[in-house]
């Protein structure tokens, strides 16, 4: 397990003018995971590690996230998707698998429905895309976005992890902490970080939530039991809209269950994506 200042991410990919950083790493048919917000691809370390032996992964930051480009402008889901259809075709995927966290899944569920872009498979990990969402903390924000911008880095430091350990079911080990917090640290950091927060619009998702009945190809969804950010009920209702997914809940974890148990998501995408225990 790699900790922060281990995590690299050695390529760029320039979308728009802005540097989107990636990796690639492992063998096999090719996996493209998306991580979520306010979390960058080190949070999917673990899946990473635990699929690269049999799968070529491809992983990044979003736009306006972990190593990628964090100055001011569009991070919204509104772009994600599209940063996302670039980079397929960058890495010349086709019809690769995908797994999507938090708003890594809105993004896939955006590429596939509003860019065609087709996958093989589909895994969704408590994913952003049931209306409602959105928290108080994330309207407040909304409204008052210079002033969090502007507060004492001690402070946005205490904000920020206490707004990170609620999305876990037991506390946080200070090496996740650290690695969630070192890029939202300093004037270009903290900025970022509340400025992709004010741009969280759930327009995104109510624009493709009526197509998912449409979605044709395999869908695996994966929930926190104890997910206070996205109840599990969201994952029943998502299930219920896309035909024929789907959905194993995971106890003893929350909304950050990619940390608090990656063994038990990965045995279910290792059976999902037909890879047998001990190969």
């Amino acid at each position: 397990m790699s900790g922060r200042a281990e995590w690299q991410l050695p390529q760029t990919f320039e979308f728009h003018g802005r540097l989107v950083r990636y990796g690639v790493t492992g063998k096999g048919p090719p996996l493209v995971m998306v991580h979520g917000t306010p979390w960058s691809s080190f949070n999917l370390r673990h899946l990473i590690a635990g699929l690269a032996g049999d799968f070529t992964v491809h992983y990044y930051d979003l736009l306006g996230y972990g190593a990628s480009d964090r100055s001011p402008g569009d991070v919204s889901l509104g772009i994600q998707n599209r940063v996302l259809a670039a980079l397929l075709d960058h890495w010349g995927l086709d019809r690769p698998a995908i797994i999507g966290h938090d708003f890594g899944g809105a993004t896939t569920l955006r590429a596939h429905l509003l860019d065609g872009r087709d996958f093989a498979r589909i895994v969704l990990i408590d994913p952003v895309a049931v209306a409602p969402w959105g928290s108080p903390f994330f309207r407040h924000v909304r409204e008052h976005e210079a002033a969090f911008a502007g507060v004492p880095g001690y402070i946005h430091e205490a904000i920020v992890r206490a707004y990170v350990q609620t999305a876990a079911y037991r506390p946080l080990s200070e090496e996740t902490l650290e690695g969630v917090l070192a890029p939202w640290r300093g004037d270009p950091g903290q900025a970022a970080f509340y400025g992709q927060i004010a741009q969280a619009d759930q327009r995104y998702t109510d624009e493709v939530q009526p197509r998912y009945g449409g979605i044709t190809r395999p869908v695996l969804l994966l929930w926190g039991r104890e997910d206070a950010w996205i109840p599990v009920e969201r994952g029943e209702a998502l299930q219920r809209l896309i035909p024929g997914a789907e959905l194993r809940v995971v106890a003893d974890a929350g909304h950050l269950v990619i940390e608090e148990r990656p063994e038990a998501l990965l045995r279910e995408i290792r059976r999902f994506l037909g890879v047998a225990e001990g190969e």
